[in-house]
């Protein structure tokens, strides 16, 4: 799902023009800026497809009428004069694919490498986290886990965070793709000695709870209403500027404040990503109220411990005049929520509106008591084992 870096002329060019420029895939990545950074228009064709466009060097090609290059004595190349037919295909899949190399691989498989043999292996039953690592790193998920059920505090004069319309992907949340130098989570490696070069790609380094949380809403196409221009940051309500997001939820954190972010119709759409809800909740997010959500996403934040919340009909962000500059209060009742119940919002300005619990089960109830559904099981199984 990630290309390699364009040409440094290339990506000046696009940048300094704000061009619309296009990518072919064969996966099913294709989102806004996922394939890379700079590339709006990402569109899905077979491998050989892929390969042709390549070759063409444009989108704007008919391969019927028009030729795809030209051969070393000048003459026009058309597409069906290189596309192999399926004889072909079936003749090169027998020469080069055969039983032999499946058994061979499986045959030996469990028998690992000489370096995974040969690595070092810690005693002892619990895992050695070394903090040097900018690959795997301790999450904080259990570091304050009691045994008892923990209070769950009212939200109070919580900021805004994000201010997001319809459709916002769990792509758009998530980290994923190339790490840009310039972002939270470059500059997180680079203050830790990892050259550029090394940086990797989010999925990499998805055992790296600190590169994730600066990544989340990390993507260059994210609309955050709060600001002028697509991209990820967001308006800093305390001095006024603009920061990326995640150096905006560093800072709101460390002031002691709560987060909430605001969203449109159908919030979470796409992969069922779990980072798009562990990250909101690294970034100190308790509730994201949308008009609607995805299911399997809404499900996700409930098992973190974020709340989501729904506008009531015909109502959003937009409609109540909300912009996400103001303060919101949120009375939770100690976590003792009911489903389907309704929740008043405070805006610090005097104003209310109402919200609905999307906690659909009774079992939900007891994940968000809960602190979310780690939480729970570490409880449930320290019960047991009592």
């Amino acid at each position: 799902g990630n290309s390699g870096d364009l040409d440094a002329p290339v990506s000046e060019a696009i940048t300094k023009g704000d061009l619309v420029v296009g990518a072919v895939l064969s996966g099913n990545r294709n989102f806004e800026g996922r394939v890379h950074p700079l590339t709006r228009a990402n569109y899905l064709a077979s491998p050989m497809l892929v390969v042709a466009y390549a070759l063409a060097g444009t989108l704007n090609i008919d391969f019927e009428t028009e030729p795809i290059g030209h051969d070393s004595e000048g003459k026009e190349v058309f597409l069906r004069e290189l596309w192999p037919s399926n004889d072909e295909i079936r003749k090169i899949v027998s020469e080069a694919l055969t039983p032999e190399m499946f058994s061979d691989v499986y045959g030996k498989i469990s028998k690992g490498t000489d370096r995974w043999n040969k690595l070092q292996v810690p005693e002892g039953k619990q895992y050695k986290w070394k903090e040097e690592s900018t690959y795997i790193h301790e999450p904080p998920f259990f570091k304050s886990v009691e045994k008892d059920l923990p209070k769950i505090v009212d939200i109070k004069e919580a900021y805004c965070l994000a201010n997001l319309g319809d459709s916002i992907t769990t792509d758009h949340i998530s980290p994923a793709g190339n790490i840009a130098k310039n972002s939270p989570a470059g500059r997180y490696l680079i203050k830790r000695g990892v050259d550029v070069k090394d940086f990797n790609t989010y999925g990499a380094r998805r055992g790296n709870d600190e590169v994730m949380a600066r990544g989340t809403f990390a993507n260059v196409r994210l609309i955050n209403k709060m600001v002028e221009k697509p991209g990820p940051q967001t308006f800093y309500v305390p001095t006024g500027e603009n920061k990326d997001i995640y150096d905006a939820a560093e800072a709101y954190m460390k002031d002691g404040h709560s987060l909430i972010v605001f969203g449109g119709n159908d919030y979470g759409s796409g992969s069922s990503r779990d980072w798009a809800a562990k990250g909101p909740y690294l970034q100190g997010v308790k509730a994201v109220i949308a008009q609607s959500f995805e299911r399997i996403h809404r499900s996700n934040l409930v098992g973190m411990g974020v709340l989501p919340l729904v506008f009531q009909s015909g109502e959003n962000a937009d409609t109540l005049k909300l912009t996400g500059k103001e303060q919101f209060t949120i009375d939770l009742n100690g976590g003792d929520l009911k489903v389907g119940q309704k929740l008043e919002v405070k805006v610090n300005d005097g104003r209310t509106f109402t919200t609905t619990v999307k906690l659909n089960t009774e079992v939900e109830v007891a994940y968000f008591k809960n602190g979310g559904i780690l939480q729970y099981v570490l409880r449930k199984l320290a019960a047991k084992n009592q």
